[in-house]
């Protein structure tokens, strides 16, 4: 049974999907970064100086009442919030990967048609390779 696994795990797949894993971890923190560093504040600025990770709705107050400022102040205070800004963030970066995703399944594709359009030599007909014989006799003289 461990030969039979050792043998799954060293498989090309099994490592390529390895390395997909482990770069798809790391370009998503980029994308991450993107969205909240990047994206959002321009838009929160042109929409009115907002902090789109900060927008939230009360749900229920909490032990003190509002208003609150940060989604941590109503969370320290016991308030139930529904964080839709930082839904909205979730759903970009979502889009931004699924977005270079298709991109780079689209150029993959696209390779793989190149090669499938470039014909393969014809076959010799049995003259050629009766040349190519006399030929290659010929040269060993």
């Amino acid at each position: 049974m461990f030969k039979e696994f050792k043998e799954f795990a060293v498989k090309g797949n099994v490592m390529d999907l390895a390395v997909g894993v482990v770069i798809g971890g790391a370009f998503g923190s980029i994308v991450t970064s993107l969205v909240k560093d990047v994206i959002m504040p321009p838009i929160g600025l042109i929409v009115g100086k907002v902090d789109f990770n900060q927008q939230f709705a009360i749900l229920k107050e909490g032990k003190t009442p509002g208003p609150y400022s940060t989604i941590e102040e109503a969370h320290k205070v016991g308030a139930v919030t529904l964080n839709y800004g930082a839904f909205l963030n979730t759903i970009l970066s979502f889009l931004i990967v699924a977005f270079s995703v298709f991109l780079v399944v689209k150029a993959i594709n696209k390779l793989k048609r190149k090669e499938a359009e470039t014909p393969a030599p014809a076959a010799l007909s049995k003259q050629e390779e009766l040349l190519i014989e006399i030929r290659d006799a010929l040269l060993k003289k």
